[in-house]
């Protein structure tokens, strides 16, 4: 019986075994190979495009995917099938799906490209490659099979074919764009959403609609993710409940013309991404917000957003992005936050907030990024903020926060509390932050010593800004080797002895900033090695000496923006010096890219006296130049080399002892806007060819030894007396003292040289013909009675002038 049963199960096996072979036998035979044709169509695709892999740097750089050229391995005589980002379907050998994102293309995709060749395409994604020019062509509406297509950060632009709303069977559309190229605009929004009936997915940022929103989206229960990012949209938001019980991700951020309320939201949602932000969205934000349970990211930034924030937001508990900044809110903030436990991301910047801030940041523990400035925050920072060991930017600036800074934590890179009231001084324990990159103090109240350890804390340190506080004692003298020092500013403290020599060793130091403290000490010549070096103030300090000469070739490279006023500097201007600011010279505006000093993170600022007005500059553009040496004790003629500087913008030599006339190579100072060299010794006259710097808005010659006529035209006809007081020789135009005939016609003396020889040799020479002439007339003639009556009247006529002239100068003496 077993020997039976044991037949039975190896018959049994035998025949399974045959029935699996012949089936797999059959599929191999009936799986087909990619159709010639078609492979063809590919390798000509192919070849329309090079490869530039800078085409796809976007997703190296944000997108989280490596690009790479997908094509390259592309080979005539083997199966498309097998191609790298190609799909086939298994039973015909045809093309079904064709990605090619992220494949660093570069070229045009015209109307008769060999890629609408492929009539069974179900999927196409040509995402983030570079197809700068190509339009999005009635060819991508003959895939009558796609489900999928993706032609984003691609370059597309021009209209968007109509044909494009034929693709009934879309799941998934995304054209959305990267703002670096033309508009790609689509005309018939409405026929394309009533078309396209299936769509889960609709992904237009970028794209001009210039259409109100299309309240029938609204009504697509499949749809999951909508992103209608700066389309131009306008009109009013659906005021009504919205039922989409799949929707994931709604974005409506950019479409300034867009209002409306916040969007009520059934409980029955899934809404995990919800951005509103530089929309004219108005009023307050309702408790039904609590319904969106599942929402990671709320974005209302730069909205119109008013009211309190309601407690019902404790439910958001899910939420990691809270972004509330640029708004109308006021109030305080809620202790509710307390619940947010996984939030990463809290701005709150620029609104109407108030009171003090609660102590919740115990239980946000997962917080990387924490935003309260520009409110009116008042009382002590929360100490709690310590806890905080994932914190990286802290920012507080510009509110009424007082008391001590509290321990930060050692994982912060970005510390910006300026323009409070705090106070008390820096413990040593912020040099823990071992990772810190931006240290922003400035205008509290700050007081001490400044530690030691200050400079060289952190590798990482790009700006330390300490400016408007009350810190004495020395500037730590010890600085990193290999710094990342960018930004040095101690502006307006009481911080004394010498410039620490160690700076030298800050090669990436672009802003020094050490004005209006109390070092005493010798120009720090050796700054000039330092080659990124733009921004030099030492103003109001106890700087002296002369400041000589420089063993170094050439200076202060890169030196743009110097201020030496108010300090005790003597001798010569420095010349050498002066010929050294490349930075200043030959700036071609029209082919450079407007910027401003700093980074996209943190902008430079600086306080500049220029046209006669102290300026804060809260952004540095990288075309302004000046140099004020203004109120030393500098003396000698003015260096011609000044007027090589043809490219600045302030010039201020005011409050010296500077003697001689004014260089006439100031003409050559073109974008000059302020000149000031008052209260010198200067003499001579003021050079007419000044009248030529047309962009100069302030002049202050006054109280100098100028003499002869005020030059008139361009500029100077809008200047007033105060230009010019205190110069007893100057006359005319706006002085009330009128010139001689000798002032008005006498010229600059290089001029009045030139003039003089050449006059003397035309007279010279015409004296010289006229005499030879008249000579051989006489001769010949005798005596004419004509030539006789010419002389005679004309004697006549002198007798007469001159007694005329006699008896008015004797009626005067009477």
């Amino acid at each position: 019986m077993m020997s039976k049963l044991l037949l039975i199960c190896f018959l049994f096996f035998l025949s399974c075994s045959h029935l699996l072979l012949s089936s797999s036998f059959s599929f191999s035979n009936s799986t087909k190979i990619c159709p010639h044709g078609q492979a063809l169509a590919l390798l000509q695709f192919k070849q329309s495009f090079s490869i530039d892999n800078s085409s796809s740097w976007v997703c190296d750089e944000y997108g989280g995917t490596t690009s790479y050229p997908k094509t390259e391995y592309w080979k005539e005589g083997s199966d498309c099938c097998s191609w790298d980002g190609v799909t086939c379907d298994l039973v015909t050998g045809h093309v079904i799906e064709l990605d090619l994102s992220c494949s660093s293309l570069s070229g045009t995709i015209h109307s008769n490209s060999t890629l609408f060749r492929f009539p069974h395409l179900q999927s196409l994604n040509l995402a983030f490659n570079d197809f700068y020019g190509s339009s999005v062509s009635a060819g991508f509406g003959r895939f009558s099979s796609l489900t999928h297509l993706n032609l984003s950060n691609s370059g597309f632009s021009g209209l968007i074919s109509p044909e494009i709303s034929h693709l009934s069977n879309l799941v998934a559309l995304d054209l959305s764009q990267n703002y670096y190229v033309p508009d790609i605009a689509l005309h018939g929004f409405d026929s394309l959403v009533q078309n396209l009936t299936r769509l889960q997915k609709l992904h237009l940022s970028g794209t001009t609609i210039s259409s109100v929103f299309p309240n029938s989206l609204l009504n697509r229960s499949s749809l999951i993710s909508l992103d209608l990012s700066w389309c131009e949209l306008h009109g009013r938001f659906y005021d009504h409940d919205i039922h989409l019980p799949k929707l994931e991700l709604l974005y409506l951020r950019g479409n300034y013309n867009l209002s409306g309320n916040f969007p009520r939201f059934s409980e029955n949602n899934s809404l995990i991404d919800l951005s509103l932000s530089f929309t004219n969205f108005s009023g307050e934000l309702p408790a039904s917000i609590g319904n969106l349970k599942s929402l990671q990211t709320l974005d209302l930034s730069d909205c119109q957003f008013s009211g309190s924030i309601p407690s019902s937001i404790r439910n958001l508990k899910s939420l990691h992005i809270l972004d509330l900044s640029n708004c109308q809110f006021l109030g305080s903030i809620p202790a509710s936050l307390e619940n947010l436990t996984q939030i990463t991301y809290l701005s709150l910047d620029a609104n109407h907030f108030s009171g003090k801030i609660p102590n919740v940041f115990d239980n946000l523990r997962n917080l990387t990024s924490l935003h309260l400035s520009r409110n009116n925050f008042n009382g002590q920072i929360p100490p709690s903020i310590g806890n905080l060991t994932n914190l990286l930017v802290l920012h507080f600036s510009d509110n009424q926060l007082e008391g001590a800074i509290p321990t930060l934590p050692n994982s912060t890179f970005f510390c910006l509390v300026s323009h409070n009231k705090l106070s008390g001084e820096i413990s040593p324990l912020i040099c823990k932050a071992s990772s810190m990159g931006v240290l922003d103090l400035s205008h509290n109240n700050f007081g001490g010593m400044l530690p030691h350890c200050l400079g060289n804390f952190s590798k990482d340190l790009s700006v330390l800004n300490l400016r408007r506080n009350q810190f004495h004692g020395i500037i730590p003298q010890t600085f990193l080797k290999g710094n990342s020092i960018r930004t040095l500013d101690f502006n307006g403290n009481q911080l004394e002895g010498l410039v620490p020599q160690s700076l030298i060793i800050c090669k990436e130091l672009e802003v020094l900033d050490l004005g209006n403290n109390k070092i005493n000490d010798t120009f720090p010549h050796w700054l000039g090695a330092l080659p990124k070096l733009q921004v030099l103030i030492l103003r109001s300090n106890h700087f002296h000496g002369h400041i000589g000469f420089s063993k170094i070739k050439s200076p202060f490279m890169s030196l743009r923006i110097i201020d030496l006023a108010h300090n005790d500097f003597e001798g010569e201007l420095p010349e050498m010096y002066l010929r050294s600011l490349k930075a200043t010279m030959n700036i071609d505006e029209g082919n450079m890219t407007r910027e401003y000093m700093g980074d996209s993170y943190y902008e430079d600022s600086t306080v500049v006296t220029t046209k006669g007005l102290e300026m804060k500059f809260v952004k540095i553009l990288n075309t302004f130049t000046t140099v004020d040496l203004s109120n030393n004790k500098f003396q000698g003629e003015i260096p011609e080399c000044i007027g090589n500087l043809n490219s600045l913008r302030g010039l201020n030599l005011s409050h010296n002892y500077l003697t001689g006339h004014i260089p006439l190579s100031f003409k050559n100072l073109k974008m000059l806007e302020s000149l000031d060299l008052s209260l010198n010794k200067l003499s001579g006259r003021i050079p007419q060819e000044l009248t030529s710097l047309t962009f100069l808005e302030v002049l202050n010659l006054s109280q100098n030894h100028l003499t002869g006529f005020i030059p008139q035209g361009n500029q100077f006809q809008t200047f007033g007396n105060d230009s010019y007081y205190g110069n007893p020789g100057l006359c005319g135009f706006p002085l009330s003292k009128r010139c001689t005939t000798d002032e008005v016609l006498e010229p600059s003396q290089e001029i009045e040289a030139e003039f003089d020889w050449k006059i003397t040799l035309i007279g010279y020479g015409c004296g010289l013909v006229s005499g030879f002439f008249l000579g051989c007339l006489i001769f010949l003639s005798g005596k004419p009675e004509w030539l006789v009556w010419i002389i005679d009247k004309n004697i006549h006529k002198m007798i007469v002038r001159n007694k005329m002239s006699t008896h008015r100068r004797g009626t005067r003496r009477s």
